[in-house]
């Protein structure tokens, strides 16, 4: 039996570069490069400028490649891709079939998150598209290049780390002594100055005193937006529409008296720049007189408390909005159920009023409350006779007002303060005489904040005397200044003297914010 002869004919392999198809056709590799800079510092915006001329030079200089552009961000972490542009439209063109090959300086430069680096050098590798570390001679496609990637890639987040530890540190060591930095960008009323202390731009303060006086009117947070809006002015972004969270926020900043509070948030994960409010997982450092201030303490703290009380506006089990569209909103309350008044426009067979009536007896499911409802000019009248009748008595009135205002100016409050405040100090220089004792610094940061929540007591304290007090220099004021009784009711007059008005079936009980009650049968 003859044996077969065979022919073995070799087709030569076409080698595939990149996202090539093979063809017989000589293909230049086309390459790309990625240059990234972590930081907006002029020696490195050099660096950034430095890295994309060497790339453009290097591909061109090279026949046997195609120059597929440099893709470049400018100030961006490396340890996230999220925010990263350049390098996102970079993944975006070699899906597209548009690079063969990317040229980076290091690891490091590609990216300092180890899930990122691998994610992504194994997606391109997954197209043949090969990344050249050049600091670490890394080709991705090279048998060894993964593994050697994987340890450099550890090392680089592991350095990232590192680098924000020794950064959280510092930020630590500059609470302690004191010293603030505050971020000027749309921060409403301040600028900085050339040593980057910050200092007041007159008329963004006025705008943040409007603020705070028309609060303390009685207005709320949709009112006041509302009015800055109409009058065209611009908050702190450089917009003309506004949002009450934007307004809360200033109401509550104690940076507008001259303080700051540091470390109100903290860094959760450094990869993910993600953070959160900082409910004393970390020490916080209140700095005390750091700038000048554009709002009184004492005006700050009536804010607090008005803030507080609008807050817990409530009748027995049932929360209350607060409303401030009207003088007599959320002041007029029911004797029999506790509950507020409030104001609605009647329709009887055509006939047009406005009455005021008790918010339990007006929703659907409240208690069988058999208040009565009153008629609102009935309820301004009895505002201006209560106001009449102290007038009518202003010499008895102001009498007892002026041993009041007496009593309350002697109380101790300043002693009291000097001595907690002398005690604060004294544990802030054990802070700094602790150094990095993370056990020490914990202890004596703990007894600093006991001793800032006593101080903020007496603050409280102090300024909820000096605000009855300035309640009742103010009706003595009005007693004094007024030659005449009233004669009609004042929206503005209400918001001033009167505190609460408590309607009983025949009666009504006017209580003034000094203190003084006065009964009309009404």
């Amino acid at each position: 039996m003859s044996s077969l002869a065979q022919n073995v004919t070799v087709i030569p392999a076409r080698k595939k570069v990149g996202t090539q198809a093979p063809s017989a056709a000589v293909q230049k590799t086309r390459v790309a490069a990625y240059c990234r800079v972590s930081t907006e510092y002029e020696e490195q915006e050099s660096s950034y400028e430095m890295q994309v001329d060497h790339y453009t030079t290097f591909i061109n200089a090279n026949p046997a490649w195609e120059f597929a552009g440099v893709y470049a961000d400018d100030g961006i972490s490396g340890t996230n891709t999220r925010k990263r542009d350049e390098f996102n439209r970079m993944i975006e063109d070699c899906k597209a079939g548009k690079i063969d090959r990317i040229l980076t300086k290091s690891i490091s430069r590609f990216s300092r998150n180890t899930v990122d680096c691998l994610k992504y050098t194994r997606e391109l590798k997954a197209m043949n598209i090969a990344v050249f570390f050049e600091k670490e001679n890394i080709d991705t496609l090279d048998a060894k290049g993964e593994v050697l990637m994987t340890i450099m890639a550890a090392l680089a987040q592991q350095e990232s780390e590192s680098l924000s530890a020794n950064v959280r540190l510092g930020i630590q060591y500059r609470n302690q002594k004191g010293k603030v930095q505050v971020n000027h960008n749309r921060f409403l009323g301040y600028t900085k100055d050339e040593d980057g202390k910050l200092v007041i731009v007159p008329e963004e303060a006025e705008i943040v005193r409007r603020i705070y006086t028309e609060y303390l009117e009685g207005k709320s947070l949709l009112t006041i937006r509302r009015g800055l809006e109409a009058d065209g002015i611009r908050n702190g972004a450089g917009n003309l529409r506004w949002h009450e969270s934007n307004l809360k926020q200033i109401l509550t900043n104690e940076k507008y008296i001259g303080d700051a509070l540091l470390q109100k948030t903290y860094t959760v994960s450094i990869l993910e720049k993600k953070r959160e409010k900082n409910n004393g997982v970390l020490p916080k450092y209140y700095v005390e007189g750091c700038h000048e201030a554009i709002i009184d303490k004492t005006v700050f703290l009536k804010v607090r408390e008005e803030m507080t009380r609008r807050a817990n506006l409530s009748t027995g089990d049932k929360k209350r909005v607060y409303s401030g569209k009207y003088a007599l909103s959320s002041i007029v309350y029911c004797s029999h159920c506790g509950d507020i008044y409030r104001r609605i426009k009647w329709n009887n067979r055509g006939c047009k009023s406005t009455v005021w009536r008790c918010v339990s007896r007006v929703e659907a499911g409240g208690p069988e409350c058999t208040a009565r409802t009153v008629k609102e000019e009935d309820l301004q009248a009895a505002v201006v006779e209560a106001v009449n009748k102290a007038y009518a008595g202003r010499e008895g009135f102001m009498e007892m007002l002026l041993a009041n205002i007496e009593s309350v100016i002697s109380g101790g409050i300043e002693d009291r303060l000097k001595d907690v405040s002398e005690r604060v100090r004294t544990k802030q220089a054990e802070l700094l005489e602790a150094g990095r004792d993370e056990e020490t610094v914990k202890q004596i940061s703990e007894e600093i904040t006991v001793l800032q929540d006593e101080r903020q007591d007496i603050l409280t304290e102090s300024a909820l005397k000096q605000d009855y007090r300035e309640r009742m220099e103010d009706m003595v004021a009005f007693l004094n200044g007024q030659t005449e009784a009233v004669t009609e009711y004042s929206e503005i007059l209400t918001r001033r003297l009167i505190e609460k008005i408590t309607v009983y079936d025949e009666t009504m009980t006017v209580e003034f914010k000094s203190g003084l009650e006065i009964d009309i049968e009404a």
